[in-house]
């Protein structure tokens, strides 16, 4: 670990600059020797950080959305080309170059802010070995030193020797119990992301291997962090912890406020927009309305959740309109059209070959034009006579075709 950080080395100026000029605020309220000042000048970065990635996290949910969406192409693809690599691959990259997706957009957050990691790990590791790094003098390195959370040292680490850990003026024991839990804080706030991202955000209708690959690292990824926390420094933990916990929360709000379609969060969402519409009589705020014109937009192609919630607007006397708004109409004029809505969306034409197929199996229905051989009036037909109008069958050994009537004076 100490190499990959001596790696981002260049950006521990930076870093370290960050974190003195918020300790120099919270160094005045707390003190500057405490845990607080140190551990919430971390914090502080982190925020500052995740600030200025919030485009990138942007482009993370929109290329996540895009690759759920394609999952069953990029199927096709794959058991078309299975016998050829370099085709499977040059029509995968036709897929995300027409469809604008980047299968890299949704590690950019992790890709970005990994320096600022690494680097804060490189300042901490010199801070435990009394060397100066960056701005941090030797006033400040002393200082840094002096600060722990909850009795563990910042610079502290769970697999540090005893020695090294009274350097610090503190127990192996207070160390180890404080790492433990902000490890698991850490791996439970990482299953807790994942988890209520596949059981929420993610479109039902779509069942890929996407979606069983990541249920797999929801459960995968926890125990790496678990396994990796035990050599971070307690002011990393207080990083990753942080980070975490941003994540969560800015996961939340885009769940609640720009769900996936077709997921168990966007009728949720859409069941809080029928209330308010109910309550006011209105949609309220340009983004509620943008989501009812989208809807309106989509016609025959709207998802279940969707339809819902028009079938619902019709019942408590509502109309969608083409921009955004709602009109005030007949409860049961609304309804009736959005059932005529609904019976429009007929299903997809097969293809003939399936037609014929299916037309061959099933007998031709009658039409009121045709002639039936059945009696009229429940009479039982009379046994050797054929119905009036109908061909007479010829018998074994008789020519085929129309035969000659019998006349009526002749023998039977």
């Amino acid at each position: 670990m100490d190499t990959i950080a001596s790696l981002f080395s260049f950006i521990t100026t930076p870093v370290s600059w960050i974190i003195v000029q918020f300790h120099k605020l919270y160094g005045a309220l707390f003190g500057p020797d405490t845990g607080w000042a140190w551990g919430l000048s971390i914090v502080s970065l982190v925020i500052l950080i995740r600030i200025c990635l919030i485009p990138l996290f942007v482009k993370q949910i929109k290329s996540t959305r895009n690759m759920q969406a394609l999952q069953p192409k990029m199927k096709a693809i794959q058991e078309r080309y299975k016998n050829d690599k370099q085709r499977q691959s040059e029509e995968m990259m036709k897929l995300y170059k027409e469809t604008g997706t980047n299968p890299l957009s949704s590690c950019l957050p992790i890709l970005a802010q990994s320096p600022f990691f690494f680097a804060l790990y490189h300042v901490l590791s010199k801070i435990a070995s009394n060397d100066t790094i960056g701005v941090i003098n030797e006033p400040l390195l002393a200082s840094a030193q002096k600060a722990h959370i909850f009795g563990a040292p910042l610079a502290a680490k769970f697999m540090d020797e005893p020695g090294k850990v009274q350097a610090l003026h503190a127990s192996l024991t207070d160390v180890r119990i404080v790492t433990a839990v902000m490890i698991i804080l850490m791996s439970l706030s990482q299953f807790y992301t994942q988890r209520q991202l596949m059981q929420k955000n993610v479109d039902l209708s779509v069942k890929t291997p996407y979606m069983q690959q990541q249920k797999m690292l929801m459960y995968i990824f926890p125990v790496i962090f678990a396994v990796m926390g035990i050599n971070f420094p307690v002011g990393v933990l207080v990083y990753w912890l942080t980070t975490n916990v941003w994540t969560m929360g800015q996961q939340m709000y885009v769940i609640n406020q720009n769900p996936t379609p077709g997921s168990k969060a966007q009728d949720h969402y859409l069941q809080r927009l029928l209330k308010s519409v109910s309550s006011h009589g209105q949609v309220r705020g340009r983004r509620r309305r943008g989501v009812v014109q989208a809807i309106v937009a989509k016609g025959p192609d709207r998802n279940d959740n969707e339809r819902r919630f028009i079938t619902a607007l019709a019942k408590a006397g509502f109309t969608a309109q083409a921009d955004g708004t709602v009109a005030k109409v007949d409860p049961a004029v609304a309804e009736a059209e959005a059932s005529a809505a609904a019976r429009r969306q007929q299903p997809k034409r097969q293809p003939k070959a399936k037609r014929q197929a299916g037309g061959s199996q099933q007998a031709p229905a009658k039409t009121s034009l045709e002639k039936t051989d059945e009696p009229r009036g429940g009479e039982p037909e009379q046994s050797g006579r054929p119905a009036p109008g109908t061909a007479r069958q010829p018998k074994s050994g008789q020519r085929k075709g129309p035969q000659r009537p019998k006349h009526p004076s002749s023998k039977k």
